[in-house]
């Protein structure tokens, strides 16, 4: 193998990174400038399967990339915003979108040749990414990596060898078509293990029509890669779901036996299926039928070679559609199959506090998973309103001998929320750490925020059932009224509670109009704690009520307004980065 040989082969690598690399540049850029908008498609339109469907295929047509839409519906069923059964239905729609980027490869990259224009709109792309406003930016990082996919294809073309300068490579590649039924497996099996290696069903799909183009296979065999790659696929998601929650994992298994299904059936009805491919193609483009016996290409810029990549495209979207409309009647059998593959853990209840709608896998698309952070920190909320009622309780006994298990209960609240405020800032971090919009970028800042207070509350019940412990041990006793009085703390705190959580929902929802509400109720406990302040200044100079007892009422009473304090700064929080102005 001489130098130019070697070169050639890193040149191939090269054009084969660029499209890769364009690829998702302009997946990226597209899921910025509609990430929002994105979510809200995503959350309103799954109603039922056929519009599950429909929001899959709109959203990978619009992203361009199946992986992605799958991995954000591992994420968003992770989250407990779709259903498994709805879930299922965008997979099928995913299936069905993913094939218009082998439409837009045939058409643009092959015989339009759009790579001529690349370069120039590469100009117009660094002109937008230049611009102060964020929208421009993600349209000019879209228009950068639309122009370096083009680019990188023409360069895969221009590096693959012509087998028939070499006929000794050629005779060694036919070799291989030559196994009948044999070679369909073959062929089925590369464009399985190509798929896992690429991580991109796109870039296979561009590899297998440059081969086909270029005469190395015949169609049929170039058929049989289109199917290894529909299973291939499927280990994206499945890679996502697998450090995510039982729900999740069901998610990523519909897609595999969904896709494993259609394979079979084509393999089946493999030279029939072909036969209506050809078809179908001759018909709707005047060219020669592509699955006649033997098909090969010897000149790309003919009929023949229009003819087999219209029909390699037409055999992808066939396949995906005719298997959507075949099992989308089934959905809810699939989601029953693959409930009883991936039962539910027999120790669920011992899983309570571990993160329910995040995990440490693969991020969906940093814009989308904001919203999985957003219901853990609803999630986060929750929690500590219930670690408050367990402070309220141990209030109530701290006479008795529950006291110390309620004790146990706050430290190990404490311990959970500050788990919690971690794990959920780690997950934040990686999603700092991509390009993400600048409305984005000021919700991450108000969610680091956010998380903070919530561990501060979680402190806060811990320090009641320290003050309290130190109350026993000096064998000091609150009367009636002082239990009363830290009750009337304790439930204004929870109202502020529900305040708080109500507001968090609402930005959530994107319905967060003002924060008024939060603020009523942070100025209920400052004047509930200052006139039980006042009063009990009163007690001890006029009735000469026990000093030290006082202290640790009016330490659990200013203990209690903090946490209003803590709960206010959250409200602030969400308006700085979740109201729009």
């Amino acid at each position: 193998m001489n130098f130019m040989s070697i070169l050639q082969i890193f040149t191939l690598l090269g054009a084969l990174g660029m499209f890769l690399y364009g690829m998702n540049l302009m997946s990226s850029g597209l899921q910025k400038a509609a990430g929002d908008r994105l979510r809200s498609f995503l959350s309103a339109m799954t109603s039922n399967p056929f519009k599950g469907v429909m929001t899959g295929l709109g959203i990978t047509t619009i992203i361009q990339s199946s992986s992605a839409t799958t991995v954000m519906v591992v994420s968003f069923v992770n989250a407990g915003l779709l259903t498994l059964a709805q879930a299922i239905g965008v997979i099928m729609g995913a299936n069905i979108g993913t094939t218009v980027t082998a439409w837009m490869v045939s058409w643009l990259g092959f015989k339009a040749d759009i790579s001529v224009l690349a370069v120039p709109l590469m100009l117009f792309g660094f002109l937008f990414s230049s611009s102060k406003k964020d929208q421009r930016k993600n349209i000019g990082e879209l228009i950068v990596g639309f122009s370096l996919l083009f680019l990188g294809l023409s360069f895969m073309k221009d590096a693959v060898p012509d087998l028939r300068e070499t006929p000794e490579v050629l005779e060694f590649v036919s070799t291989w078509s030559s196994y009948g039924f044999g070679s369909v497996l073959l062929f089925l099996a590369f464009g399985t293990i190509l798929t896992l290696v690429l991580q991109s069903s796109s870039a296979t799909m561009a590899i297998t029509l440059i081969m086909l183009s270029m005469g190395w296979i015949p169609f049929d065999m170039a058929c049989a890669m289109v199917l290894g790659e529909n299973i291939g696929t499927t280990i994206t998601a499945n890679i996502a779901a697998s450090v995510g929650n039982t729900q999740a994992k069901r998610a990523a298994m519909s897609h595999t036996i969904f896709n494993v299904f259609g394979v079979i059936w084509a393999l089946i009805l493999f030279k029939p299926f072909l036969h209506i491919v050809g078809v179908v193609t001759g018909t709707l483009f005047g060219l020669p039928n592509p699955a006649t016996e033997g098909f090969v290409v010897t000149d790309s810029a003919s009929a023949d070679g229009a003819a087999a990549l219209y029909g390699l495209s037409m055999l992808h979207t066939l396949f995906n559609l005719t298997n959507t409309l075949l099992l989308v009647w089934f959905t809810k059998w699939i989601a029953k199959t693959v409930s009883w593959i991936i039962p539910a853990p027999k120790n669920q209840d011992k899983e309570i506090y571990r993160l329910q709608y995040i995990s440490a896998g693969p991020l969906a698309t940093p814009e989308l998973s904001v919203e999985q952070a957003f219901n853990e920190i609803i999630q986060f909320a929750k929690i500590s309103k219930n670690g408050a009622a367990y402070a309220q309780s141990a209030i109530n006994k701290a006479d008795t001998d529950e006291f110390e298990e309620l004790r146990k209960k706050l430290v190990k609240y404490e311990e959970i929320s500050d788990r919690i405020e971690y794990e959920i800032a780690a997950f934040l971090n990686g999603l700092s750490a991509e390009e993400v919009s600048e409305n984005t970028s000021i919700k991450i800042k108000s969610m680091y925020k956010i998380i903070g207070e919530l561990e501060s509350l979680g402190d806060s019940g811990e320090n009641i059932s320290r003050i309290l412990s130190r109350k026993n041990i000096h064998n000091k006793h609150f009367d009636a009224a002082a239990i009363k009085n830290v009750n009337m703390m304790a439930d204004a705190v929870d109202a502020a509670y529900d305040v708080m959580i109500e507001n968090l929902m609402a930005a959530h929802r994107g319905e967060l109009v003002d924060i008024s509400n939060a603020y009523s109720a942070e100025e209920n406990l400052n004047t509930l704690r200052n006139n039980l302040r006042d009063a009990t200044i009163e007690e001890i100079e006029n009735n000469g009520n026990n000093y030290q007892t006082s202290v640790y009422y009016m330490d659990i009473v200013n203990e209690y307004e903090r946490m209003g304090d803590y709960m206010i700064n959250i409200s602030q929080d969400l308006e700085r980065g979740f109201i729009h102005k």
